[in-house]
């Protein structure tokens, strides 16, 4: 297997992504080396553009690839209560069961993948100093700043404390490679980064950072870590005050892509393997294979039938040839719902188009509520029941019966709204409610949840080559 984590991709040419008309299309010439090929801005911005490509991931099923968010809501949604496999077996079970090993793929993938878009982001701000416009370096660097944050802060929040690489290392500077630091560092890191992205960028594209997406993110960030409601409260303020609103049909927040409510997508193309994913066909089951991955369980069914108001029907449907198992559906292959069989497709169900929402305006408008709870277990402010209400209404819901949002009704509210999108696991962990909500799932379950399940093994594959240089996250 190749090693994922520091492959120096040099030449960028053939990681130039299309994502629609956010993206501009470079084409570097080719024999191009390290010494000769960052020479002006454009240049500079195919380097930048392969910072996306590297959050795409590719779009294979071979291990030595790697997949980055498409492999995601392994290491998220199935570690929650939300989702599953269809069969409970093989490697991917390990996460909804909480056994995952050290030797798990799907980790050592992700984890590779990420440090990657690390390296070709620090790849980019390594080579400001040749782009002659003030103006347009200054862009540049708050746009790899953005997506270098983006990217630690997956990292940080599944693994914990990790190696911080701010530069483009050398395979000889191992230390830097494989030395873990604290939280609280690459959290430093973090801010900085997404406090300059917030000064450089305006809100021009939906899958290219913007303002709004470092404001949403910083926002989510400062309520993780260091509960800085009062920063995160006007952060958030700010993007509800930037032109951002729900769309009045929760189905077309999927299927309208980079309509009004999107503040910040991974942008995906029809047809291409090189642009295209295939984890909304996983999400079916749809590519005649035996196993099914992110299959929705029945305590989420039970959730979104209950609260969920309109956003049940777009959000999980009885899978038609087992009517016992139950399909997320936020995102069916370019809107295909795969027949009468759910799996016959007009194209390639694997080569769908859909873009990965990361942060939309109902998202910022749930976190503007914590952000004003500030740590209370309830809150009865007028602002707060405003956005809150705002949510329930598009669903078809009444305003919030008492007047007063608790904590688990927020938690709630996330979990109906943001169904599916690999948010819940981290706002259990975010809202103190991971230990008591896990433990009892997994009892329920029959399965082998602990606390040092919240977060993932370091691959053994990176321990293994730090030779020694490595701990291990405890419970692995």
């Amino acid at each position: 297997m190749k090693e994922l984590k520091f492959i120096i991709l040099l030449v960028m040419g053939s990681m130039v992504t299309s994502c629609g008309s956010d993206f501009l299309e470079p084409a570097p010439s080719s024999g191009i080396t390290s010494a000769t090929y960052y020479k002006d801005a454009s240049e500079v911005e195919t380097a930048l553009i392969a910072v996306y490509d590297g959050i795409q991931g590719t779009n294979s099923t071979s291990t030595d690839d790697l997949h980055a968010i498409q492999y995601e809501f392994y290491l998220t949604e199935m570690r929650s209560d939300n989702t599953r496999t269809k069969s409970g077996e093989g490697e991917a079970a390990q996460f909804e069961q909480y056994r995952v090993q050290a030797t798990n793929g799907i980790v050592a993938n992700y984890y590779g993948s990420f440090f990657n878009v690390i390296l070709r982001a620090n790849t980019v701000l390594g080579n400001l100093d040749v782009v002659d416009d003030a103006n347009t370096a200054a862009s540049f660097e708050a746009e790899a700043k953005f997506l270098r944050a983006y990217a630690y802060f997956n990292l940080v929040r599944l693994f914990g404390d990790i190696p911080l690489i701010d530069r483009v290392v050398t395979p000889s500077e191992k230390e830097m490679q494989f030395t873990r630091v604290s939280k609280s560092s690459i959290y430093e890191l973090i801010e900085s980064d997404l406090q300059t992205a917030i000064s450089g960028l305006d809100n021009t594209y939906k899958t290219r950072a913007s303002k709004a997406a470092a404001q949403a993110l910083l926002a989510k960030v400062y309520l993780t870590e260091n509960k800085n409601y009062a920063q995160a409260q006007l952060l958030c303020e700010d993007v509800m005050d930037s032109g951002f609103g729900l769309m009045d049909n929760f189905y077309d927040v999927f299927y309208t892509e980079r309509n009004k409510e999107i503040i910040f997508a991974i942008g995906f193309e029809t047809g291409l393997s090189s642009d295209s994913q295939n984890f909304s066909a996983e999400f079916l089951n749809g590519v005649g294979r035996t196993v099914g991955v992110n299959y929705v369980t029945n305590d989420a069914v039970n959730a979104l039938d209950a609260y969920g108001g309109d956003r049940t029907q777009y959000s999980y449907r009885q899978d038609r040839l087992q009517s016992t198992q139950n399909q997320n559906i936020k995102y069916l292959p370019d809107g295909n719902d795969g027949g009468a069989d759910g799996k016959t497709f007009v194209g390639d169900a694997r080569l769908a188009g859909n873009d990965w929402i990361v942060l939309r305006y109902a998202d910022v408008l749930l976190m503007h509520v914590e952000a004003i709870m500030a740590g209370a277990p309830e809150t009865s402010s007028t602002s707060a029941l405003t956005s809150f209400n705002k949510v329930r209404n598009r669903a078809g819901l009444a305003d919030d019966e008492d007047g007063t949002i608790t904590v688990d009704e927020l938690l709630l509210e996330r979990r109906v709204e943001l169904a599916f999108e690999n948010q819940r696991l981290f706002d259990l962990i975010r809202l103190g409610k991971a230990e008591s909500v896990l433990s009892a799932f997994s009892s329920a379950n029959g399965y082998g949840y602990t606390s040092s399940d919240l977060l993932l093994p370091i691959p053994q594959r990176e321990i293994n080559l730090s030779q020694g240089l490595m701990s291990q996250n405890p419970g692995y």
